[in-house]
């Protein structure tokens, strides 16, 4: 049975009705503080991009960045902010990734992509980033470790989860906790960043 997290629709839906609580109006604050004093150029795909603040702060520090979204509402109010770098928008389903796409990026940044899943999903959305990188690429991550309503999304996961799904595949080359987030999710994310083996 398909969960409604899969959902063209129900993710379009929510869009188009505005109810969105995970959109901020602007980038992660964990992103924008790791870009402020590290690189993570190249082609770098982001899954579940919604309106694209991401994807937008990583073109502004030079990447070539391309969102990804399963909402055509998402994607359309993407499209029509001010362009500020190299970054594009595709529509799409990241667990059924365009050929013309899989395996071209040097980098994936995951923000509210791998939350919003269902738990069931996490060993396909591991494979699909494995599938998205290039020999070597790397996944920088931000992950909701603390989350008061476990039934979701967003969904929460342990730091033994993720190295669960993702050892088989992934290197971690660094973890902490990041020191700017948004009101209220301070002390509850956890970055990584990961190099595809």
């Amino acid at each position: 049975m398909e969960n409604k997290e899969s959902s063209s629709e129900y993710w379009d839906s929510r869009y188009r009705q505005e109810d969105i609580p995970w959109d901020k109006g602007d980038g992660a604050p964990p992103l924008a503080e790791f870009l402020a004093e590290s690189s993570f150029g190249g082609r770098v795909l982001v899954p579940g991009c919604g309106y694209g603040h991401d994807v937008r702060l990583l073109a502004r520090h030079g990447a070539s960045s391309v969102g990804l979204d399963l909402s055509p509402s998402a994607l359309t109010k993407a499209r029509g902010f001010e362009p500020v770098g190299n970054e594009e928008y595709v529509s799409g389903d990241f667990f059924r990734l365009d050929e013309a796409l899989r395996g071209t990026f040097e980098g994936v940044f995951e923000h509210t992509c791998f939350c919003a899943i269902h738990p069931s999903m996490r060993g396909d959305y591991v494979k699909a980033v494995a599938g998205a990188l290039k020999e070597g690429g790397k996944l920088l991550a931000i992950f909701f470790v603390k989350i008061e309503d476990p039934d979701g999304p967003p969904y929460p996961v342990s730091s033994e989860e993720i190295d669960g799904l993702f050892d088989p595949l992934f290197e971690t080359e660094k973890q902490w906790t990041p020191s700017k987030s948004f009101p209220g999710r301070e002390g509850r994310e956890q970055m990584r960043l990961m190099r595809k083996l």
